[in-house]
């Protein structure tokens, strides 16, 4: 079998709420990991700005942009000059009053070649994201992206909790699953049940590679970040980093810490994934045809 290397690179980075300012911080380590090898660039969720669902806020749907927009451009026009692929997030416009969390995978030369829609929208204290974004709506919302490094099957922060979408992914013919994330820490809770967080996050994201035999890339951002409406010094959200990138077997391969703005990267090797697959046939032995019930809201 003859292996196929790819070198994998992670953004974490912290953000203020101007788009220049976060683009030219990006832009740089961009061409940090480019300078180094790096072929693929995964990016972490809103990287223009500030993590604004934290409240209810119309005045922030101005934040929005068009999927041919200012970010689509400018990565573009970067994945061309340094002849890399990027995975980048924007808060997108469809029309007015309809948004999307979406994701973009820019392909060297060749421009925007896919997106992805996140799917599962969370409705939590700090995270009101169900009041910006509409889920995804494609026909096969879970389809990989083929790209000239692969086949990518991309999904956003929520989007990780759920092994049904790491899975379509997977029997899709995804060969990477790529994170980009945003979350964090309540500073109102203890070290204790923050750890246990954190710690549940890897795991889930960890299984995902175990149970489909299959590198995952995951990029988070750091950084304390207040809403608006903050009424004292824990009111917001102390993310936590530790973007990651792990084989097919949940191993780590690199792991960024809590609190830094910095880049991962590591060789990965893609065909890795057929050696997992004949030891560990997961997929052959499933039993698809018991699994009718999967598809119900729960089983009464």
């Amino acid at each position: 079998m003859n292996n196929q290397k790819l070198k994998v690179g992670v953004i974490q980075q912290s953000c203020n709420n101007k788009q220049q300012d976060n683009h030219q911080s990006t832009e740089k380590q961009i061409r940090k990991l480019a300078d180094d090898g790096v072929e693929l660039i995964l990016l972490q969720e809103l990287h223009s700005g500030l993590y604004f669902c934290q409240t209810e806020n119309t005045d922030h749907f101005d934040q929005a942009e068009t999927l041919d927009g200012p970010s689509a451009v400018f990565f573009s026009q970067l994945a061309f000059e340094l002849n890399i692929v990027l995975v980048i997030s924007i808060f997108e416009k469809r029309s007015a009053g309809l948004y999307h969390n979406t994701a973009l995978v820019i392909d060297k030369q060749q421009g925007v070649v896919g997106k992805y829609r996140k799917m599962h929208i969370p409705d939590d204290p700090g995270f009101y994201e169900k009041f910006y974004f509409t889920p995804g709506d494609h026909q096969d919302p879970f389809l990989p992206i083929q790209t000239s490094v692969g086949k990518l099957g991309v999904l956003i922060c929520w989007d990780q909790w759920y092994p049904e979408a790491a899975r379509l992914m997977a029997l899709k013919g995804a060969e990477i699953l790529l994170y980009p994330t945003a979350i964090g820490w309540d500073l109102n809770d203890d070290k204790q049940e923050q750890q246990r967080q954190l710690n549940a996050w890897k795991i889930i994201q960890q299984s995902h590679a175990v149970a489909n035999g299959i590198v995952v890339v995951v990029a988070n951002r750091v950084g304390f970040e207040k809403s608006e409406a903050a009424l004292n010094d824990n009111d917001g959200i102390s993310f936590w980093g530790n973007s990651f990138i792990c084989g097919p077997q949940g191993e780590l391969l690199v792991q960024a810490d809590d609190n830094s703005k910095m880049t991962i990267s590591c060789e990965i090797d893609i065909n890795k994934s057929e050696q997992v697959r004949r030891i560990w046939p997961f997929l052959r032995d499933r039993r698809i045809d018991a699994y009718d019930d999967l598809s119900k809201r729960f089983r009464d």
